[in-house]
């Protein structure tokens, strides 16, 4: 059994958990109204659909080992999907309110980009992919819509009202200035001189060997020497290939060795040949750059956009909460109200007016 008949046959389990209103007439399944918001219904059909969506998006490789395990499963999303079901439907309805629709040119449009995107090059192949996943033309478009009415909505009801102060902006700053800090970062040349190992461990003239070589080396850069050149000729490191060049790094992620062998050089400064776990390694600073604080004036495009984050989400919960208390929502069955309920309290907090 293919998966999404899985999902479909453990679907009906769960939905009758709900003690679904099914009516059966000469063997026909009648299409079930799960709730009307408004008079606008969710159908068991629409309600399916979003809980293989959900699952898909919360582990697309999900494999649940029995049926009781991907009932489960769906019993847990439930809540949400039916939430944001029943909140799109509000929104829609608003954004019809106010007018908003998708003309056919926007429509076409947003075609264009889904085949373009995904490599399809006929409106045939499109349909074909769109069967495969049980969908419809016509489903798309309405999918579409919603998602382009609702934004518009949320644009126009919520991000539009959305104002910050210049007072917010240097509270938030002087709050939160540690957000705005640079993390001290190093750029290295390194020159690495391996010791072979066997097994019998390290032998001293080769390690004592490899060690002239890399004081060798080192004497050739404190004359002057150009590094690139002498990483090229000298280094066992991959990084020759790039002059011996290797960062910027953050100076948090150097062992504590190398850190400790830097401290205090600046850019230019050379290390004395150090002792590794490879060989001997030779290290010259390119670049150092300490922990520095954007200003708050570069900050305040930033932190504006953050403010306005946190401001969205307590409007958007307002909106919604209004839209909820002015709906009119006839619920078929008092199991799926309840996981609404605890979808609203646990996804979308209502907001006291």
């Amino acid at each position: 059994m293919k998966k999404t008949a899985a999902l479909a046959v453990v679907l009906g389990i769960v939905l009758a958990s709900f003690a679904t209103v099914s009516s059966f007439a000469q063997g026909t399944i009648l299409e079930q109204v799960l709730v009307k918001v408004n008079g606008e219904i969710v159908t068991k059909t629409e309600l399916e659909q979003r809980q293989i969506a959900a699952l898909r998006q919360k582990n697309p490789n999900l494999r649940p080992d029995s049926d009781e395990a991907l009932r489960k499963a769906l019993l847990e999303v439930t809540p949400q999907v039916i939430v944001d079901a029943v909140d799109e439907l509000l929104i829609v309805q608003r954004g019809k309110e106010l007018g908003f629709t998708m003309s056919n040119e926007q429509f076409n449009s947003i075609l264009e980009n889904i085949k373009k995107e995904n490599k399809i090059e006929s409106d045939e192949a499109l349909q074909a992919a769109l069967k495969q996943e049980g969908m419809t033309m016509a489903d798309l478009r309405k999918q579409l819509e919603r998602t382009s009415v609702s934004q518009r909505v949320q644009q126009t009801e919520v991000m539009a009202k959305l104002q910050v102060t210049d007072t917010e902006l240097r509270s938030y700053y002087d709050a939160h200035t540690g957000e705005f800090a640079t993390v001290p970062q190093v750029t290295l040349r390194e020159i690495t001189v391996n010791v072979p190992t066997t097994a019998q461990g390290i032998n001293v003239a080769q390690d004592d060997a490899a060690k002239a070589k890399a004081e060798e080396v080192r004497a050739k850069i404190m004359a002057g020497e150009p590094f690139p050149r002498l990483a090229a000729d000298y280094s066992d490191s991959g990084s020759k290939a790039n002059g011996g060049l290797v960062g910027p790094l953050a100076k948090s992620d150097l062992s504590d060795e190398l850190q400790q062998a830097i401290a205090g050089l600046k850019a230019g400064g050379v290390t004395p040949a150090l002792r590794t776990t490879r060989g001997y390694q030779v290290i010259r600073i390119e670049t150092l750059q300490d922990t520095t604080t954007k200003p708050f004036e570069e900050a305040k495009s930033e932190i504006a956009d953050k403010i306005a984050n946190q401001k969205r989400k307590v409007e958007f919960d307002k909106f919604l909460d209004k839209l909820r208390t002015d709906a009119i929502i006839d619920w078929k069955n008092d199991d799926l109200k309840k996981a609404y309920d605890i979808g609203v309290k646990t996804f979308r907090g209502t907001v006291t007016q």
